[in-house]
């Protein structure tokens, strides 16, 4: 599978939150976040795997009850069934995997 920038369309599920996917396989599925300045993802949990790469801009998140602050070049990886939260610092932009892939993100 392969797409060229501009191909797939930015979703908004929440004021400040913005996503697209940049391309999937038969089990994974990589995402681009925008999340501007202030938005918030509540404390939540899903069975999928979670690997994630800052951009730009910074970002709070608690993971599992620990609280860790994102910048640029910083990368993560959330087990699934783990809770996390997430909070923009400043306006972000961060490239997200799932394995398997999330339905609710398609």
């Amino acid at each position: 599978m392969f797409y060229k920038k501009g191909q797939t369309e930015f979703k908004e599920p929440s004021p400040g939150i913005r996503f697209k996917t940049l391309t999937f396989g038969d089990q994974t599925q990589m995402l681009q976040f925008h999340l501007a300045q202030g938005s918030e993802l509540a404390e939540h949990s899903h069975p999928q795997e979670q690997i994630g790469y800052l951009l730009s801009g910074k970002i709070e998140f608690i993971i599992n009850g620990e609280r860790l602050i994102a910048e640029p070049g910083d990368s993560w990886c959330i087990q699934g069934n783990v809770p996390h939260y997430a909070k923009a610092l400043e306006d972000s932009d961060v490239i997200e995997v799932f394995y398997p892939q999330r339905e609710d993100l398609k």
